[in-house]
């Protein structure tokens, strides 16, 4: 992967891009002035750029750059303050004190609204099988700031490892974590929704294993919930119940342990 700024950084954003360049082994580059696509045809590799206000991580196969954005979780908490139901939250069922497992962190949409339920008391983690996106989501998590001070309290207090979410289970003890969290990425989430188009290129499509949901139903103390689509056979093929929304094409499934 190739490291780049903004067309006119200053020093301090050249430091920090020649840093992030070591800590994800990829190569600095100067702009130059550049435009990212010439800097794509040149390279023939992704390019990560290090701007004041974010970081974009631009495929080279894609044509619309990812950036780290708090998306939806930011009206669903307005929603959760006023009093209003969420799905992922009535699935999972979370307290203020709960430890949480997203083992498919993604955007971190669940995880943020995770992370304001279970408070400062609490424990969110986010596990992401892709370093790239696992990268950008932790760094947007540690300083996108909002102005809503319920998901600017919230997003901090999530940990992220880019980790295999079958291996990081294996190494939990039995009944440590109360709700563990399984959202698969598929090729219909990403037809059927907009925003995750440029995730596309790094999405991780490997199937659930029964080993990892066995896992799961070994270390979680409360109950293990996975939100797919309402076509998908995981929901019959693990055991999980279904909570069926008519007017959605996800439903979630909840084991109770």
């Amino acid at each position: 992967m190739i490291i780049t700024t903004s067309t006119r950084p200053d020093e301090n954003a050249i430091e920090s891009a020649k840093k992030i360049a070591i800590s994800l082994e990829g190569i600095f580059q100067f702009r130059n002035k550049r435009a990212i696509s010439l800097m794509k045809k040149d390279f023939q590799d992704d390019i990560l750029v290090v701007g004041k206000a974010r970081i974009e991580l631009h495929a080279k196969n894609a044509n619309s750059p990812f950036f780290f954005h708090p998306n939806s979780s930011m009206f669903r908490i307005k929603r959760l303050e006023r009093g209003e139901e969420d799905p992922f939250v009535k699935a999972c069922q979370l307290e203020k004190g709960d430890s949480f497992l997203d083992c498919t962190l993604g955007l971190a949409s669940d995880s943020i609204v995770a992370s304001y339920m279970v408070g400062k008391t609490g424990n969110v983690t986010g596990l992401e099988g892709s370093e790239k996106l696992a990268y950008l989501v932790e760094t947007g998590l540690s300083k996108w700031k909002t102005d809503y001070i319920p998901v600017d309290e919230a997003m901090p207090r999530i940990q992220v490892y880019s980790r295999d979410h079958l291996d990081y289970l294996k190494g939990c003890e039995d009944r440590s974590i109360d709700v563990i969290y399984f959202d698969p990425m598929f090729e219909e989430t990403i037809e059927e929704s907009v925003a995750l188009v440029p995730l596309k290129t790094f999405a991780n499509y490997s199937d659930l294993k029964t080993e990892t949901i066995l896992e799961a139903r070994r270390v979680a103390k409360k109950r293990v919930v996975l939100k797919d689509h309402y076509k998908s056979n995981r929901f019959d093929r693990y055991g999980f119940s279904v909570h069926i929304r008519k007017s959605s094409k996800f439903h979630y499934g909840v084991i109770e342990i």
